[in-house]
């Protein structure tokens, strides 16, 4: 008799929806690295503090309440419910029952651990005397963890390495976090722009929108359609796909929107729900960079016929390597991509193509893995809005500069950018100061060599926000792991700045 999983498909048929063996602990969940080396110490980097007996996770074994911050950082109430009190994530954030959770930031010199807790929320190895933009140490608390994962994965006697049961443990757990209908692992965020177009049946002949301030996947992915992208200009504030100008843009072969979130700013998308239901268009909601956002009650990704994720390292939800995700509220749309994403095959009969596909498919390690930390991914998500709600309010108002909208709602802190009116000296400044900052895009789309010539032909009037965005905009470090005291460092660097040359 043939074993079927919820979705129907026969274990064993490749496509990562039968049962397999899994990993041995429940997701989140580490039993076997959790002893301790003694009393007053901590394993492998030094990373516990007090009576405790730490772990290199972080966690404890004392009854201690958790480390305090003067940021009140920690899972704020409602926060994910699989992180208990007491207890330890695997990015050294305390769910202790005394956590500081009075609203607005408060930036001390420097983080305060309680006694008998782990290491203070966005603590952990330094890298020389500078504020680094990406965290060096991301996984520092995982490794272990990941070198087991490994070692299992490895030598089991099942040696399934791609799309096995953990991945589809890994997707069902994403599915009911979501409320989707469907959530389909592939090998990159990038593969899952190009899977959702190929299911939504885009090709030859159709145009699609999109911003012209982003990443260069936003057009790559539709030329590898057939289609043609069409670049609409950005709102000067969100810097996300401006509503109104995509509408302007539309012609009658276009065939789907597809804006795009922007660094800590989700895009308009009630409007372009309202926009592509109007049209008649599809609706591609490019996601990547917002997993953990919410707009209007909504998660990000499941607003139009699909979005997507990106687990890449640097983002909010990144892992040791490439991959990402596909969500949809649509059960066709989904069966559509997960018979893209693996050649064509529809999962029953091994071999037999039914489609042109792709292999874009997703690696069982980096599946239990991201098991593992999805249960701290909130808690990370809030240190990074502690750290933006201080920006905002330090920095609003500083002469030349502008920051991004504040507010909760819509809003994803993948990296917190300004616009400076002198970008490139403020830079400088910032990095003579041991402030590592980021300029993500820095010519629009259309003005790079590889969309020029798409853009060659298009009529209207440009793309003038856009480019002034590419010129002013400048990412500052707002990580889960930087400390208090590097956060106000940044602070005040930005304003010494400001206020030396504009004052």
């Amino acid at each position: 008799m043939t074993t079927t999983s919820t979705h129907g498909l026969p274990a064993g048929n490749g496509d990562g929806r039968g049962p397999g063996t899994g990993a041995d602990t429940a997701p989140g969940v580490d039993t076997d690295l959790s002893t301790g080396t003694g009393s007053g110490t901590s394993t492998d980097f030094g990373t516990g503090t007090g009576s405790g007996t730490g772990t290199d996770f972080g966690t404890e074994t004392d009854s201690g309440t958790g480390a305090v911050t003067a940021l009140g950082i920690g899972p704020a109430p409602g926060t994910d419910p699989a992180v208990v009190p007491g207890a330890a994530t695997d990015s050294g954030f305390r769910a202790a029952p005394e956590l500081h959770t009075a609203p607005g930031p408060r930036i001390a010199p420097g983080p305060r651990t309680a006694p008998g807790s782990g290491p203070a929320p966005g603590t952990g190895p330094t890298t020389g005397d500078r504020v680094p933009f990406f965290p060096p140490d991301l996984f520092h608390e995982d490794r272990d963890t990941l070198l087991r994962l490994l070692h299992e994965i490895g030598t089991g006697a099942e040696q399934k390495f791609i799309l096995g049961d953990r991945t589809r443990r890994f997707e069902e757990t994403l599915r009911d976090r979501l409320g989707a209908a469907d959530v389909v692992a592939c090998s990159s965020g990038t593969s899952a722009l190009h899977l959702i177009l190929t299911a939504l049946g885009v090709g030859p002949g159709d145009e699609v929108v999109v911003p012209a301030l982003g990443c260069a996947p936003l057009a790559a992915a539709v030329l590898h359609t057939g289609a043609v992208p069409v670049f609409g200009d950005v709102d000067p504030r969100t810097l996300t796909l401006d509503p109104e100008d995509a509408r302007a843009r539309v012609t009658p072969r276009t065939k789907a929107l597809m804006p795009a979130h922007m660094f800590s700013v989700m895009a308009d998308m009630p409007r372009f729900t309202a926009l592509a239901a109007a049209e008649g268009l599809r609706l591609v909601e490019d996601s990547a960079v917002a997993q953990g956002a919410v707009l209007d009650g909504t998660p990000a990704g499941l607003w139009g016929d699909a979005g997507l994720y990106s687990f890449v390292q640097v983002k909010s939800f990144g892992m040791p390597g490439e991959g990402g995700a596909v969500v949809t509220r649509d059960e066709e749309t989904g069966h559509r991509v997960r018979m893209l994403r693996n050649h064509g095959q529809d999962g029953v009969h091994r071999g037999l193509h039914h489609v042109i596909g792709v292999n874009s498919r997703f690696d069982e390690i980096q599946a239990v893995f991201q098991l593992h930390r999805l249960p701290g991914l909130d808690a990370r998500l809030e240190r990074r809005a502690r750290i933006a709600a201080h920006y905002t309010e330090h920095l609003t108002g500083l002469p030349g500069v502008t920051t991004p909208p504040p507010g909760t709602d819509g809003r994803c802190y993948y990296v917190y950018t300004l616009l400076a009116d002198d970008r490139d000296a403020l830079r400088d400044h910032l990095s003579a100061e041991g402030v590592d900052t980021h300029v993500y895009y820095p010519k629009t789309l259309p003005d790079q060599a590889a969309f020029a010539p798409v853009a060659a032909g298009a009529s209207g009037p440009g793309w003038p926000h856009a480019r002034d965005a590419a010129r002013r905009q400048l990412s500052l470090p707002v990580h889960h792991r930087l400390t208090d005291a590097q956060v106000e460092r940044v602070t005040e660097a930005v304003r010494a700045h400001a206020l030396r040359t504009r004052g």
